[in-house]
């Protein structure tokens, strides 16, 4: 029995270790399945947050861009450009101005997912701009990492101002008081109009932080600008009270972004330019009832301020030129542009008031003459833009500022309220006129000082036109890469 059983025994031995190990492997095998699952899932986790933290970034810098007055071809391109420097093909971007929407498909049987971001802030701060912009073509170029650049994002966005405030209540008033000297006032209303144009700025701060609209904040500017006239012309002051009233009128319409309202429409973005449009026809209309409100009550009291004709000398030239110059440096800094960028800036104001002088010397018109000044601002304000390491858009907008309509503006008004309907009407189209053509004179100059690329595919690319704001040339796109996905590359390496 026992040598007859010991063969049995050890086989049965035998049977029990196979089992055993085959339910080691089999428990190995099951281990290594769901833990290779799990490590998928983790991946996966950890690209989609990927994905999230990209498109976030790319909402927060279209958000300060499109509030900055940058137009949607120029805010669609710099989003598109974070997205592909994320490592996201074929985001799809929705501008709507006071909303911004992307969309973003993984693959074609991936459901697409939408991110929204709503712009409630709308405002002049063009440091802030600078430095978003250089922030995108840094994240592009791959010079900084996701987390790097969202962090320096939240770091832009809650940051004050560059210059104290009280320096850029001063700078308004330089900018007023050179619109006086620009439509050859003296020295005396020059200073009336620097007093009364911080006066309007600090009144406009104040209903801001009464949350009163901007519509009613125009009304009361403009009045406070007519009513300080009145009060020359009832003093008899040896000046031209109408002037004041004019650098008031270009102080307040040098806040509203007409030049992204005509760059849309012209780009093919026609709901943003329809809301662009409306917003500048709104404020424009707070000022023309402001203005409206100080006329009538003017002949009420029996104080008609009339305007005094305007004759352009060519031995004033020089002070005209000099004071388009401060006036474009002074909004400039008012709005907080980089310091690096105010001679630039200088430069371009100077060279549009010399056209807009010369044209209107050889009398082509002022929308004509307005529009080969704005012409010379686009031309040179890219190209000088870029130089000076500042969007175009920041020597662009405040190159422009001496082109203004303020006293034309007026001008139609008071002969609305006082000789009648028609020829008042006819005056305020010009002003219409004006406001257009400097638009699209700009515009003109950016496409000549940048050709577009023939190498564009689509479209809408070739439509877009000059970039005024983001990288322009195409990004490269990279990979998204994850946690997961270093790690793999680490124990590769190791």
């Amino acid at each position: 029995m026992a040598q007859g059983g010991e063969p049995v025994n050890k086989r049965v031995q035998d049977e029990m270790r196979d089992e055993r190990r085959d339910g080691a492997r089999a428990e190995a095998r099951d281990w290594a399945r769901d833990a290779g699952r799990d490590g998928a899932r983790d991946e996966a986790r950890d690209e989609q947050v990927e994905v999230y933290r990209t498109l976030d970034l790319a909402l927060r810098v279209g958000e300060v861009v499109l509030s900055s007055g940058a137009g949607t071809a120029d805010a669609t391109a710099t989003i598109l450009a974070v997205t592909a420097a994320g490592g996201l093909r074929g985001c799809e971007v929705d501008i709507t101005f006071t909303s911004i929407a992307i969309s973003y498909q993984a693959g074609p049987d991936v459901a697409p997912e939408t991110h929204v971001r709503v712009v409630r802030y709308r405002g002049q701060d063009f440091s802030r701009l600078t430095a978003v912009d250089l922030l995108v073509r840094r994240f592009a170029r791959g010079d900084m990492t996701r987390e790097e650049a969202s962090r320096e994002l939240a770091r832009l966005v809650s940051a004050g101002p560059p210059f104290p405030r009280w320096s850029s209540v001063i700078a308004w008033g330089v900018m007023a008081g050179g619109a006086t000297l620009l439509l050859g006032g003296g020295w005396l209303i020059t200073l009336v109009a620097f007093v009364t144009a911080m006066g309007i700025e600090l009144s406009n701060r104040w209903f801001s932080r009464q949350r009163l609209p901007a519509f009613y904040q125009q009304v009361a500017g403009a009045f406070v600008a007519t009513a300080v006239a009145l009060i020359l012309y009832a003093l008899h002051a040896p000046v031209k009270p109408s002037l004041v009233v004019a650098a008031g009128i270009i102080m307040l319409l040098a806040g509203i972004a007409l030049t992204g309202a005509v760059q849309d429409a012209i780009t093919g973005y026609y709901v943003t330019a329809a809301a662009r449009s409306l917003e500048a026809m709104l404020l424009t209309g707070g000022i023309i009832a402001g203005v409206s409100l100080g006329i009538s009550l003017g002949i009420k009291l029996g104080l008609p301020v009339a305007i005094e004709a305007q004759t352009i000398q060519l031995a004033n030239l020089p002070i005209m030129v000099g004071s388009g110059a401060l006036m474009a440096v002074a909004f400039a800094y008012a709005s907080y542009a980089p310091l690096r960028s105010l001679l630039p800036i200088a430069i371009v104001g100077a060279l549009g008031s010399l056209a807009f002088t010369l044209m209107t010397r050889a009398e082509f018109g002022p929308a004509w003459s307005t529009a080969a000044g704005a012409f010379v601002v686009g031309l040179g304000g890219y190209s000088l833009g870029r130089r000076s390491g500042v969007p175009p858009l920041v020597v662009v907008v405040s190159g422009t500022v001496p082109l203004l309509p303020g006293l034309t503006i007026y001008k139609g008004m008071y002969e609305l309220t006082t000789q009648g309907n028609l020829i008042g009407i006819v005056t305020l189209a010009t002003a219409v006129a004006i406001g257009v053509a400097l638009a699209s004179g700009v515009i003109l100059g950016e496409y000549v000082a940048q050709p577009i690329r023939r190498e564009a595919r689509r479209l809408e690319d070739r439509l877009a036109g000059p970039r005024l704001v983001g990288p322009r040339r195409p990004v490269r796109r990279r990979t998204p890469r994850s946690r997961s996905s270093t790690r793999r590359k680490r124990r590769a390496a190791v």
